[in-house]
């Protein structure tokens, strides 16, 4: 008996030892708020000087429609301030920095997101159309404004010649991406007609139409973009801190949600909040704010 009683527990210690390990719990899609999986490539393209339903919803704009139906429209976000600048530094500075005006002499000494990047190890490089040549510190060239050219404004970054070397003509994003060197963050503003401000609704989405396509296919499937406007004409705002106007933003390519529609208030320091977040980067200023909502709810 004894003997029998030893061979079953034996085999039923083996087959113990044979049975499936239960799987480990699974963790959240977005831990700490962030994409589980870190995102590869982040674009950002700002556009001008419209109201949320001057574009969303509107006959002349039927790209960024398409866009927004088929990815995820943020449908109450704000922008940070008028006039324009202040709304480029909010993206890149985390705040308008008490700049309230397109000053050309004006400077900023703050720490910023190409510190953040460089720190980390991750590459960038800002294109602007219309930029005659790379760090170009002139205040207009053609349909070049420095006044929607962020980057040119910070001390660390038009001072320093390897940084502002990144600061380049927007046709050198077609060979980066030819070329297989498109950076991990690309910033694009496009020139003062393709982005609005002096042409109409519709040049700007035909724009956006024949130069988004090849950079959403360039970010790949672990990439996403971020097509925003930098200020409406209303004094419509959120979150404590923006009234710079209801404006539409649109996230879009590999990694973003597809058909959601985020009833959500974000405001332009959601977008560099979003964008430390999924890098695991800290929080700059307002984008740090617990008033400011990050996106990251928008990524997949």
């Amino acid at each position: 008996m004894r003997s029998r009683s030893a061979v079953l527990l034996a085999l039923v210690a083996l087959a113990a030892c044979a049975s499936p390990t239960a799987p480990p719990p699974r963790a959240p899609s977005h831990p700490r708020g962030a994409a589980a999986t870190p995102v590869a490539h982040v674009a950002v393209v700002v556009m001008e000087n419209r109201e949320y339903g001057q574009v969303i919803g509107s006959s002349n704009a039927p790209y960024v429609n398409r866009l927004a139906n088929r990815y995820a429209l943020a449908t109450r976000f704000y922008g940070a301030s008028h006039p324009s600048l202040p709304n480029y530094l909010a993206l890149v500075g985390g705040s308008t920095f008490g700049i309230s005006s397109d000053c050309t002499s004006c400077h900023v000494s703050g720490k910023n997101l190409v510190d953040q990047l460089q720190t980390a190890g991750i590459s960038w490089r800002a294109y602007m159309e219309g930029m005659p040549s790379p760090c170009y510190k002139g205040s207009f060239h053609g349909r070049y404004a420095k006044k929607h050219d962020p980057f040119m404004y910070f001390d660390d970054v038009r001072n320093v010649g390897a940084r502002c070397a990144n600061v380049v003509p927007y046709r050198r994003l077609a060979s980066d991406i030819s070329g297989g060197t498109l950076p991990q963050f690309v910033w694009v503003t496009p020139d003062l007609c393709h982005d609005g401000h002096d042409c109409s609704t519709l040049t700007a989405d035909h724009w956006l139409h024949g130069h988004l396509p090849p950079l959403l296919t360039a970010l790949g499937k672990n990439g996403l973009l971020f097509l925003v406007w930098d200020e409406g004409a209303t004094d419509a705002g959120c979150c404590t801190l923006a009234h710079g106007g209801h404006i539409a933003s649109v996230v879009a390519g590999g990694r973003a949600q597809r058909g959601v529609r985020s009833k959500t208030a974000f405001d332009s320091y959601s977008i560099l909040r979003t964008i430390e977040d999924l890098w695991g980067l800290a929080a700059l200023r307002r984008a740090g704010c617990s008033c400011t909502k990050s996106m990251t709810a928008l990524v997949r």
